[in-house]
């Protein structure tokens, strides 16, 4: 357990000293709005290329990524479909979907990884389908129905080209394919810059919830108590049927599927709503409640499969 209440405590300090910076306005009126723009334009590609370049392919053909792939169409299908439904819009669907179904593989999954897995690379799987296929596809989804088609049909396509997040992942996948290697006057610099991303995603968020209502209040309540549920019970319960009813998985195998589904929603897709100025309240609801459900569901989780 010391690695789930680790990771979260981690994030629950940083997100603490946001607010905390946000109640007392250090950084000004704009100082949420500069951090966000930070992490989604320069720290996160930088991030996302040097360690996607170092990453091990290979994980793309496993069983356990075909798990993760399928429990993730299932909650964030689930979502677009209550979405259309009741009409919530193209852009708030797509933040709604990816806060249903996008786990916190990164700062949060990384120290579970390797505290309750005993593996950090277990994670990889996870973090190179959300970074490769997720993201470029919900990223676009957002270009387009923010841009209110007013770019020609050539720019469209070419849009997952033009977006920073989706250049560094492609990029970072290039590269490892390629089998390059990156000398360390250029790597070391890229490396600097991304670990800025964690910490500005995270205080960016703290900064969020300064003068806020409580979670789950307000014209979002229902997109975010869908989202919520599917994220924290949906998509876990998925991932359990699917890789043990279908797929046969057993013991670890078992365990590092479900624990990675039952991940909480990243924080980075508050960046992404704020960069599109689209579901904002939606996404910081989402990741909270997300978040502080989860704890519970990992202990149960670890502790029945474990």
């Amino acid at each position: 357990m010391q690695g789930v209440l680790s990771g979260f405590a981690v994030i629950a300090v940083v997100i603490g000293v946001g607010y905390a910076i946000g109640r007392r306005g250090h950084l000004g009126d704009q100082g949420r709005e500069v951090l966000t723009k930070l992490a989604f334009h320069v720290a996160s590609p930088a991030l996302l290329f040097t360690t996607l370049a170092g990453a091990d392919l290979s994980v793309i053909f496993s069983s356990r990524l075909l798990v993760t792939a399928l429990s993730t169409a299932a909650a964030a299908g689930v979502f677009v479909a209550v979405g259309v439904v009741r009409r919530w819009g193209v852009g708030r669907t797509t933040i709604g979907a990816l806060c249903s179904s996008y786990v916190n593989s990164g700062n949060l999954g990384i120290p579970i990884a390797v505290y309750v897995l005993g593996d950090a690379s277990l994670v990889a799987p996870v973090l190179l389908f959300q970074l490769v296929g997720v993201t470029p596809i919900a990223l676009t989804i957002l270009d387009l129905s923010t841009s209110g088609g007013k770019h020609p049909l050539w720019q469209r396509l070419l849009t997952p080209f033009r977006n920073p997040i989706a250049l560094g992942s492609l990029a970072g996948v290039a590269v490892s394919a390629a089998g390059l290697h990156i000398p360390a006057p250029v790597l070391d610099p890229l490396t600097l810059i991304g670990g800025m991303s964690v910490p500005a995603v995270l205080l960016a968020f703290g900064i969020s919830l300064c003068g806020s209502t409580m979670p789950g209040r307000g014209l979002d309540r229902h997109p975010v108590f869908l989202s919520v549920a599917l994220k924290s019970v949906g998509q876990p319960a998925a991932a359990w049927a699917l890789a043990a009813g279908v797929f046969g998985l057993r013991g670890a195998p078992l365990l590092d599927v479900v624990v990675t589904s039952a991940l909480p929603a990243a924080q980075n897709l508050y960046t992404y709503a704020s960069s599109y100025r689209v579901g904002e309240r939606l996404a910081r609801d989402s990741i909270l409640l997300s978040t502080v459900i989860s704890v519970p569901v990992l202990v149960v989780v670890a502790a029945l499969l474990g």
